[in-house]
């Protein structure tokens, strides 16, 4: 018996559906739509049941109002050729590397404000330029050594950059748990295709991590840094630090001392050199930054000026992020780089500009409205789904704040098959592909990346924390599909959940400020356009 589940499933248009187009099944999915209808219909939804349980016993969670809930995950894979996913890889790099040179210029010599590339006053007023980190380089040179580049794919099925991350970007342990969990429930599917894995992420980050050791350590202490078990993302610290082999630390475990940053242990005092941060910049010290912070450590960033520690990703990065700031990346990338980019962003209209101001508020019924410093969806007013109250309350925030927001059309994104109450539906999504960058030109790509989906019919705001839910991608090999060969099977099968501690702190501040802080970077950061 085989299934029927996708003989009545159609694309909604007029948004690019990834499996189907105007002549039929695309390639990429010609080979998995085959292996999969030779399944039952009660095979493929027992097995969508089973890969839901998994992440029940395994605790792969995310948080959803104030709780702890299960990673949805489809049992529908998303799929990318080889072809495309060298464009991708190759446009990320470019992304990268501008960022990095961006990132270096604003906290050092300013040539490009000299030059009118970007005006001066657009960095400085970004909330999270940070003046302390003026004149720091890490020794390296890098300031990004994780990355997360959301993209999108429009109409005609043309990926384009929606914004970038490079802060502390999360969600690359839902693309090592997902891939586990579809190997598990697909066999007969996975072992026909040749999949690029992804496997060797963790590797990847060491070390790229140890690289950015301060000059003259030739065996570094790693540690990753936590808010603590009530963040939202804990599960993915503690996953990287076990897959790493490295410490997983909080800001009470760390002493500031001399300008140097050690760690607690039995044994005494041990020198850590290279911290893997996964707190925000405003909690990571309180001597420079919020003062309420019990989630950092005093003196931190003072090591970090003297040269004795690494901070990963360096603090000031936010300022990259700023959505402004992602209107300017096209000249930015002619301008370091002397190259034209490889994917291309969003149109855009800058609302602080008067001339742009003026024909938003004319359209807020037909545009996307986004705060530039927004996170998890949260603030975004799509303009032709907001009510008159909610278009007039807008109006007035914009008014008032116009540096605070852009503008973007409303674009479809693609669409890919989705398990909806036992039936196949599409569902909108989106791909953050993530890049360690090691310093030296060495950037790499994790092949594939997280793609988010949003679950309710017709949403285009894909972030877990609105109810989004996720897919395994899978970037094939050149050639794509296997005749006889198994598959390897995936190194990590054991329970996660045996791994992560669960000691209850019991501190109402700390548990508020670890569940209030990194929000904005986790793999719930919203996508809408």
């Amino acid at each position: 018996m085989t299934s029927g589940l996708f003989d009545d499933y159609a694309g909604s248009g007029p948004a690019y559906d990834e499996m189907l187009g105007g002549d039929g099944v695309r390639p990429a999915y010609s080979s998995v739509l085959r292996q999969m209808r030779k399944l039952s219909d009660e095979e493929i939804r027992s097995r969508s049941d089973y890969v839901k349980s998994t992440y029940v016993d395994q605790g792969v969670t995310f948080d959803f109002g104030g709780e702890e809930h299960p990673f949805p995950l489809d049992i529908v894979p998303r799929v990318l050729l080889y072809d495309e996913w060298v464009t991708v890889e190759s446009g990320v790099k470019q992304r990268v590397k501008a960022l990095e040179a961006f990132l270096d210029d604003v906290y050092t010599r300013g040539q490009l404000f000299e030059d009118g590339v970007v005006p001066r006053r657009v960095v400085i007023s970004s909330p999270h330029f940070h003046r302390a980190m003026y004149g720091v380089r890490p020794p390296n040179g890098v300031h990004v050594q994780v990355a997360g580049i959301d993209l999108i794919r429009d109409n005609e099925g043309t990926f384009r950059v929606l914004e970038d991350n490079v802060r502390v970007p999360s969600g690359v342990s839902y693309v090592m748990t997902n891939r586990h969990a579809l190997f598990s429930a697909l066999p007969e599917v996975t072992n026909r295709h040749r999949i690029r894995p992804v496997e060797n992420y963790p590797a990847k980050l060491l070390a790229a991590l140890r690289a950015a050791a301060p000059a003259g350590v030739s065996d570094p202490t790693v540690v990753v840094l936590t808010p603590g078990v009530y963040n939202s993302a804990y599960f993915e610290h503690t996953l990287l630090a076990r897959t790493m082999g490295c410490e997983l630390v909080e800001g009470r475990d760390l002493v500031c001392h001399g300008g140097h940053v050690s760690i607690r242990t039995t044994r005494g005092l041990r020198p850590v050199h290279v911290i893997y941060r996964r707190v925000d910049d405003d909690f990571l010290d309180p001597a420079v930054f919020r003062s309420d912070s019990v989630l950092g450590s005093a003196g931190l960033i003072n090591a970090v000026r003297a040269g004795n520690v690494t901070l990963a990703n360096s603090v000031g990065n936010g300022v990259a992020d700023d959505k402004l700031i992602y209107t300017y990346m096209p000249d930015i990338i002619r301008y370091y780089l002397s190259e034209e980019p490889i994917i291309p962003g969003v149109d855009t209209w800058r609302c602080e500009e008067p001339d742009q101001l003026e024909e938003v508020l004319d359209r807020l019924d037909e545009l996307v409205l986004k705060p530039v410093d927004g996170s998890g969806g949260k603030g975004i007013v799509i303009g032709p789904k907001a009510d008159k109250a909610e278009l007039d309350d807008l109006r007035v925030k914009v008014i008032e704040n116009p540096r605070g927001w852009i503008a973007q059309p409303v674009v479809q994104l693609s669409t890919v098959p989705t398990m909806i109450d036992g039936q196949m539906k599409p569902r909108h999504v989106d791909l953050r592909p993530f890049a360690v960058n090691a310093g030296g030109g060495d950037i790499f790509v994790l092949p594939g990346g997280l793609t988010r989906v949003a679950l309710p019919e017709g949403q285009l705001i894909v972030n877990s924390s609105q109810g989004g839910g996720s897919k395994d991608t899978w970037v094939l090999a050149r050639d794509g599909v296997r005749s006889r060969q198994r598959r390897t099977k995936p190194r990590v099968r054991q329970s996660i959940a045996a791994f992560v501690p669960r000691e209850e702190l019991g501190v109402e501040a700390v548990t508020r400020q670890q569940e209030q802080q990194q929000q904005q970077n986790q793999a719930g950061t919203e996508t809408s356009c």
